[in-house]
């Protein structure tokens, strides 16, 4: 779990924002400019296609020293053997995800609120993903803003691994950054980026101008 913590920028796929490339094309980008945590999330993909990339992904990842954890679907972690898996406030709960994958593997949970944070920790995730911070469109069923009151309750009250996630853009990175975070988030920003090696970069340098 000190992986995540271990990284400045968490990186989540979505083919929809993705200007036209593959989902390979662009982690393959993602993979050259550093990035050490992924994310798999495709909301709009049969399981079938998502099998046959995320086992392709699942090589290019462990080739290149990078955490690999899929949104939702367990039994796509478990037949690829992701490192992990990202679950939701309304997805199975993470006891069952545990007796699922096993100790080894890393479980993240979304979390709106202190009360979800404190149920999180009491429930045995690995991380929490801390959000929304800001609006976001990259998924339908988001709730509310929690905006910078959640996040610095998080950082200020608990030590469990966490990563701000939610409309975080290069304009604003450094500002959540400043508010607590270690690790943040980001969707559009990079997979939409038409050079995503240098988005990275300019992320990255946003993020140590902050700490």
């Amino acid at each position: 779990m000190q992986r995540i913590l271990d990284t400045d920028i968490y990186a989540l796929t979505d083919e929809g924002l993705s200007a036209g490339r593959s989902t390979i094309e662009v982690v393959d980008a993602m993979l050259k400019a550093g990035i050490k945590v992924l994310q798999y999330r495709e909301k709009d993909k049969k399981a079938g296609a998502m099998l046959e990339e995320c086992v392709v992904l699942r090589r290019m990842t462990r080739e290149a020293g990078c955490t690999f954890i899929v949104n939702d679907h367990v039994d796509i972690a478990m037949l690829v053997d992701a490192d992990g898996v990202h679950v939701g406030q309304e997805d199975i709960p993470v006891e069952d995800v545990r007796r699922l994958i096993g100790p080894g593997k890393i479980i993240g949970l979304s979390t709106h609120s202190p009360e979800q944070c404190r149920d999180a920790i009491a429930r045995g995730a690995d991380y929490i993903g801390v959000g929304p911070i800001f609006a976001t469109k990259t998924k339908k069923d988001v709730c509310a803003p929690v905006g910078y009151d959640y996040l610095e309750y998080v950082v200020n009250n608990h030590d469990v691994p966490h990563v701000a996630i939610g409309g975080i853009k290069l304009h604003n990175v450094a500002d959540v950054v400043r508010h607590g975070a270690r690790c943040c988030a980001l969707v559009s920003e990079i997979v939409g980026a038409a050079d995503i090696g240098a988005m990275v970069a300019r992320l990255r340098a946003e993020i140590a101008s902050a700490r």
